[in-house]
């Protein structure tokens, strides 16, 4: 949501920003601006939409300068228009923000009473306002820069750049993610690491509540309370290839490709070389001393957690509450002892999931995290963090990483399992051989590309789809309800199969598709019976399945997408699949932007 730079270098900043914002694309935006100093002279170009747009400005109006900042915004305060996209500026001072300042109507009050007037809707613009203001009366630029982080609440990523000063940055991050680019004789300023890896590969990630002044040649970093603070340089390892689309049309497409890959390389990180055990970093987790599990997290990864409350409470006899993260401190959850804190995040920078974490750091036992991003602040929050290694995911509709999470909780779920003594060494060690095979299987399932593409340019006429399924695929169907509303903005909605006649059967007509998600499992009568009671009122019944699942029950269905046989206790991270291709191939057909869907935002850094 939102993304920064900022350049102190020996080159053109222009080019350089607009480039590092094409690499943050994947947050989300809806406008995009950078400001560059150039002979003391600060200045700015804006523009709406893509950064195409930005980069025709700035063939008729170019800025030059070695020293400058951009933004990507994904609007919460006022429309997305050229007026309200950053930087913003406010004389001689020019600012990129992510997040939300909570008490900006206060601030501009204040402002207001020194006859400082404002021309925006957002509450960044404050920002600007307040730091020039201090300029206005005597203050130098990083005095007046720290006195105004001094006075804002609510959660911020910031990036000053000041009239005149073509060798200076601040930055600051409460709530949002900042990372440093160390170059030579140059610096940097990201919102992530992807931002900078074509400039860099040594990192500083600012912690919360700090500060940094830089400059080409030097780096302060202060604290909350005003003390240096030492932070470390980090050399990280980004695969640029990982954010090409090496000829797929989309990211989307290139990252359901890629599933069998960071699968395999997720399966060999958790499972030792013989395939009979476990291996999870230190500290890890004492199972048999666990009396509960509180799952959190939003989106795709709280249904990612849905499948694991199957899993957890099946196989391994602990009980799971699983919550979605934006409401649950919110009502003050008791923690009784025993319990296990566990929270999902794609970049472990989701901001609801972070404050959820923050609530029960002291209740809970113990905090795990399963996470993309091992720097990410949710990682370094907690007691044992859980990389899921699926790379960098580009697309904003989760495909690699919901698999990966998926995976990682199914290890997880089998070691807590067999350390409770619920499960043998034997039955472990076919359950992780079963796994290991899933790498091998997702290559197969990909093979339906072709039937979901041809099933999807009819689903892409429809106006309202339903998805079925229970029990570990009820999830599924809600994974694949939210893909398909994501990214094709065709209204869908799933419910567990048993829940149909209890209501949402009143939809159910011949123009509503029925997409029912049933592996030849322990529940497949129960799902056909509820399919069937679709297919009497006259509905059009999409049925994945299995071989044997479409041989009992495929007759009198609208169509069938035959999966490859699977143990179901996998059978949730498999089906994945057609939920994810047929949400792509119905947007392709419907013609709209795969990797950016409207109004979305791949990290979501404000509440």
């Amino acid at each position: 949501m939102c993304g920064i730079v900022g350049v102190l270098g020996n080159h053109e900043a222009a080019p350089l920003l607009v480039e590092a914002l094409k690499r943050l694309e994947y947050r989300g935006y809806d406008s995009a601006g950078i400001a560059t100093i150039n002979d003391g002279a600060l200045d700015r170009r804006r523009a709406v939409g893509k950064l195409v747009n930005l980069s025709d400005v700035l063939v008729h109006e170019p800025l030059a300068g070695k020293a400058g900042i951009g933004h990507t915004r994904w609007a919460t305060h006022g429309a997305p228009n050229a007026g309200n996209a950053h930087p913003h500026r406010a004389g001689s001072v020019a600012v990129v923000h992510n997040g939300i300042i909570e008490n900006f109507r206060e601030l501009r009050a204040f402002l207001g009473e020194q006859g400082v007037g404002y021309e925006t809707d957002t509450d960044t613009e404050t920002v600007a306002l307040l730091a020039n203001y201090y300029v206005s009366q005597g203050l130098s630029p990083r005095d007046a820069a720290q006195k105004t982080i001094s006075r804002l609440e609510g959660a911020y990523a910031l990036c000053f750049l000041f009239d005149g000063e073509d060798d200076l940055l601040i930055a600051a991050r409460k709530g949002s993610p900042l990372a440093i680019g160390h170059g030579d004789g140059e610096m940097f300023v990201g919102s992530d690491a992807i931002a900078l890896a074509p400039m860099t590969d040594r990192i500083t990630y600012l912690e919360e509540g700090d500060w940094a002044v830089i400059t080409r040649t030097s780096l302060e970093i202060r604290d909350a309370q005003g003390n240096i603070a030492n932070r470390a340089v980090n050399t990280i390892q980004i695969d640029t290839a990982r954010v090409d689309k090496a000829g797929f049309k989309h990211f989307m497409a290139k990252e359901i490709a890629e599933q069998p890959v960071v699968l395999q390389g997720a399966l060999a990180h958790y499972i030792n070389a013989d395939g009979t055990a476990v291996t999870l970093p230190d500290p890890g987790i004492d199972f048999t001393q666990v009396e509960r599990m509180t799952m959190v997290a939003c989106g795709t990864a709280f249904y990612a957690c849905m499948v694991a409350k199957y899993w957890f409470e099946q196989i391994a006899g602990i009980p799971v509450e699983v919550d979605v993260a934006s409401e649950f401190r919110y009502r003050e959850p008791p923690v009784t002892s025993g319990t296990v804190a566990l929270f999902v995040s794609q970049s472990g920078e989701t901001a609801d999931t972070l404050a959820a974490l923050r609530y029960m750091q002291g209740k809970a036992d113990k905090i795990v995290s399963v996470v993309n991003v091992p720097e990410s602040s949710i990682a370094r929050e907690s007691d044992l963090a859980l990389p899921i290694l699926a790379g960098t995911e580009i697309g904003v509709a989760s495909t690699k990483a919901f698999t990966c999470q998926l995976t990682t909780l199914a290890i997880l779920a089998l070691q807590a399992a067999h350390a409770r003594g619920k499960i043998s060494a034997q039955d472990m060690a076919i359950k992780l051989e079963a796994l290991r095979n899933m790498p091998g299987i997702f290559n197969q399932a990909l093979g339906i590309e072709g039937k979901t593409k041809k099933v999807s340019r009819k689903l892409a006429e429809a106006r309202d789809i339903l998805f079925l399924g229970r029990g570990v695929m009820y999830p599924l169907a809600l994974e694949g309800a939210l893909k398909l509303k994501e990214i094709s903005y065709i209204h869908a909605e799933a419910y567990a199969s048993g829940e149909l006649k209890h209501g949402p059967i009143a939809l159910v007509d011949k123009h509503v598709p029925v997409i029912v998600m049933a592996p030849r499992d322990s529940l497949f009568e129960k799902t056909v019976s509820n399919m069937q009671e679709v297919m009497a009122r006259g509905g059009k019944v999409l049925l994945i399945t299995d071989q044997r699942g479409a041989t009992e029950a495929g007759m009198g269905v609208w169509d069938t997408i035959i999966m490859p046989e699977i143990d179901p206790f996998l059978a949730p991270i498999l089906y994945a699949v057609p939920a994810q291709l047929l949400a792509y191939h119905t947007a392709v057909a419907k013609g709209t932007d795969v990797d950016q869907p409207r109004n979305l935002a791949k990290s979501v850094t404000v509440e």
